[in-house]
């Protein structure tokens, strides 16, 4: 049950996605006077090295963040403007927009999609070294989501923070309290799932879920949309968000589809965005041993989206794709409704 640690996948393209997202959701959230109530089911560690063990041994951040900064030196801070980039021609399966399209080259020249610069911007004032050369061997401490929230909040928003690994509750621990914020923001050893019950609706009627367990038992398919069926019927004007990770599994392709279900059923708004880099089929390499492909694609599910996120995520989505693909079968999907 404890096996998995984030620290191995962080930074890899699931977090760019997820990430990019959070951070979009985050900023147009806490810019209302009402306070903010930001409850994160499966924080993980809070903080992790890009240059650890845990992280040079999966190797995923090479594939992640660095493939999306690398090519050429990023702009250091003070300029506006991004580096050239390659420009391959992918193919976006977008029913809300134009499906089949081609995508345009990764980076404008006028730089990043908004939503890009501000989660580079993130990583920055988390790396100033990084901030003040633009040079990404300087990219040494990636943030979880835990951090990333806290960053946008204001003095009457809180933070609700669970995790339930003994090693990740310690470090994410530790890593808050070196934040130095008080109250503002709790964290606590238990079932997300299950105490997200206790603060919905919350005191301000405001309030964003991010759920993003590990999908390590294929129990928790099921336990995100029930967990989501039943925070949607305590809090129905919530902002629900949910990462899934897209692989060769039944469960994980049903798991949108209960989303949107769930979605529609209740009348609120949703929004399904997914980010393939790669195929999912098996091969083999020269010995004939068969080779596992990894995580292929993940998506991030939101149910009452800000009215801003979609036209975030078109500009953002084809600069990933093109960034991050590894293969032709790299492309995304931007779906929405309500």
């Amino acid at each position: 049950m404890f096996s998995y640690r984030h620290a191995f996948h962080a930074g890899n393209h699931a977090d760019v996605l997820k990430h990019t997202t959070l951070i979009a959701l985050m900023k147009y959230l806490t810019q209302k006077d009402t306070a903010l109530t930001v409850i994160d089911t499966h924080a993980g560690a809070g903080l992790y090295r890009l240059d650890g063990d845990y992280t040079e041994t999966s190797g995923e951040a090479q594939e992640g963040i660095f493939k999306l900064l690398s090519g050429s030196k990023v702009a250091p801070a003070q300029a506006q403007r991004a580096p050239a980039a390659p420009k391959p021609i992918a193919k976006s399966a977008n029913p809300a927009t134009s499906k089949g399209a081609a995508v345009k080259p990764a980076v404008a020249p006028d730089g990043w999609a908004p939503a890009l610069q501000d989660y580079i911007d993130v990583l920055r004032g988390l790396n100033p070294q990084f901030a003040e050369s633009g040079d990404v061997a300087h990219l040494k401490i990636y943030p979880g989501s835990p951090f990333i929230e806290q960053q946008f909040l204001s003095g009457r928003d809180k933070l609700k923070l669970f995790e339930l690994h003994p090693t990740d509750y310690k470090s994410l621990s530790g890593n808050i309290e070196q934040l130095g914020v008080g109250r503002q923001v709790a964290v606590s050893r238990e079932d997300g799932f299950e105490a997200l019950k206790v603060f919905l609706p919350p005191p301000a009627r405001r309030a964003m879920v991010l759920c993003d367990p590990s999908y390590e038992m294929k129990s928790d398919y099921g336990r995100v949309a029930t967990c989501m069926a039943d925070a949607v019927k305590r809090f129905a004007t919530g902002t629900y968000v949910v990462w899934y990770p897209i692989i060769p599994r039944p469960e994980a392709h049903d798991l949108p589809r209960k989303l949107k279900t769930l979605a529609v059923k209740a009348g609120r708004s949703w929004l399904n965005a997914a980010l393939t880099v790669k195929s999912s089929k098996l091969t083999t390499d020269t010995s004939g041993e068969v080779v596992r492909p990894g995580l292929p694609a993940s998506g991030m599910f939101v149910i009452n989206p800000p009215h801003t996120l979609k036209a975030a995520l078109q500009a953002a989505l084809p600069q990933m794709v093109a960034l991050l693909g590894q293969d032709r079968n790299a492309g995304f999907t931007l779906e929405h409704g309500g």
